[in-house]
């Protein structure tokens, strides 16, 4: 029989996946270049996350690192996307 943990991480990883999915019909679908942007924003979070229920799963430290390359070029691309959307430019 499958522990409480086992089936946490499961479940998580379902609804992760169920996320990813729903942030990937945004961005394709999306109305404006705000909401794609947003779609984005959301999706590399999913991404993020995903990699720290794997690692958590498999119990290995290269989800961890991975999630946090992750992060860090997210919120960049992030920031670089806005300043884009906002000004028209990227460097000043």
């Amino acid at each position: 029989m499958a522990t409480l943990l086992e089936l946490a991480v499961g479940y998580a990883l379902v609804c992760v996946l169920a996320a990813m999915l729903l942030c990937t019909l945004r961005l394709l679908a999306g109305p404006s270049a705000h909401d794609r942007v947003l779609a984005l924003d959301t999706l590399w979070m999913c991404g993020m996350l995903l990699s720290l229920v794997l690692g958590i799963r498999y119990g290995s430290q290269v989800y961890f690192e991975a999630a946090m390359l992750i992060a860090l070029l997210g919120f960049v691309s992030t920031v670089a996307l806005t300043k884009f959307l906002m000004r028209g430019e990227i460097i000043e």
